[in-house]
């Protein structure tokens, strides 16, 4: 198969073009404000049986379903508390997800067989007129192999799924470049199970309650992506040092090691590594970078400004927590 690349920014079909496609049952991938979704009709479930099979992505792992209108919540869940329109106004369109009570004609495969439905409006201008055009909402993970780096590029989905799905839509690099914050509604209070770019703090002044954060207690389901299963994390080592110093001294005592920094400070004089700027738009874009250039580490300056991060902090310590598990 050949993946098409269409740019809105070339050709006014584009958008056109690709809700055809998807309304044909096949598999787009578009850009978020996040990172790129591969999206699929929500009411099709062969076109959703292919996104878990193309990303190698496990049936226990939830989708998050797309919408490009506030009121098309009404196709996807029931039972919707009032606090979800008090979120709505303030934060859709944006890079928000909320988990509710799943409608039952929604396929249960879109939330692994769970009763539960996450689901967002995302503000890239791009995806709201896709899935407008299309007709329906549209289930969409990040646009990856799973396992993999979330893509913020054309060029990361066409690495990872270039030949398998049908066309990419071209909205350049991702203006956030993580995954959404994830709210679950239907917990009291209501828990953050994935922190994103809207904090706990913004969301608890919206609902006038506090909003806590999920603690990773055991359960063999969960409702959110991003859970259960290795994320966020290259192929190369990432480790976490808190001052240059514990950096450094890791360097000199693995000669052999090949690794990249990433510092949202200026190095130390005499620092002899490549030293690339850590922010949150272009952490996968490095991680991604950091595999492609064969590096074996990528040693993080873990300050406490980056700490004070909720989502920069979440997917380094999960990259470094994969790292961990598998071993030197």
């Amino acid at each position: 198969m050949t993946t098409l690349v269409l740019d809105p920014r070339r050709d006014s079909t584009a958008l056109a073009r690709a809700a055809a496609l998807l309304r044909a049952g096949e598999l787009v991938a578009f850009p978020t404000e996040t990172v790129y979704g591969l999206g699929a009709r929500v009411f099709c479930n062969e076109a959703l049986a292919r996104v878990f099979a193309v990303k190698g992505r496990p049936a226990d792992n939830p989708l998050i379903v797309h919408i490009a209108a506030v009121e098309d919540i009404h196709r996807l869940a029931v039972g919707i508390p009032d606090h979800f329109w008090k979120l709505a106004e303030h934060f859709f369109p944006g890079p928000l997800t909320v988990i509710l009570r799943r409608h039952p004609d929604v396929p249960g495969i879109v939330s692994a067989g769970l009763e539960t439905i996450a689901v967002r409006m995302p503000r890239h201008p791009y995806a709201l007129e896709l899935i407008r055009l299309t007709g329906e909402p549209l289930a969409a993970p990040s646009a990856n192999r799973s396992g993999r780096p979330s893509p913020t590029q054309v060029e990361h989905v066409l690495e990872d799924l270039g030949g398998h799905i049908a066309a990419i839509v071209d909205g350049g690099p991702c203006e956030i470049g993580l995954e959404s914050t994830v709210l679950h509604l239907l917990t009291q209070p209501p828990l953050v199970m994935r922190p994103g770019a809207i904090t706990a703090e913004e969301l608890a002044s919206v609902l006038g309650q506090p909003v806590g954060y999920w603690q990773g207690r055991s359960c063999r389901a969960v409702p959110s992506p991003g859970l259960k299963y290795r994320h966020y994390a290259p192929n190369a080592a990432v480790l976490l040092f808190a001052s240059w110093d514990e950096l450094q001294r890791w360097v000199e005592a693995h000669p052999a090691a090949n690794p990249v920094v990433l510092s949202a400070e200026e190095p130390p004089e005499g620092l002899i590594l490549p030293v690339r700027r850590l922010q949150p738009a272009t952490l996968y874009a490095e991680f991604r970078r950091a595999d492609a250039e064969g590096r074996t580490h990528v040693l993080v300056l873990y300050t406490p400004a980056v700490r004070a991060q909720p989502a920069l902090s979440d997917r380094l310590r999960k990259a470094a927590a994969a790292a961990a598990e598998e071993g030197p």
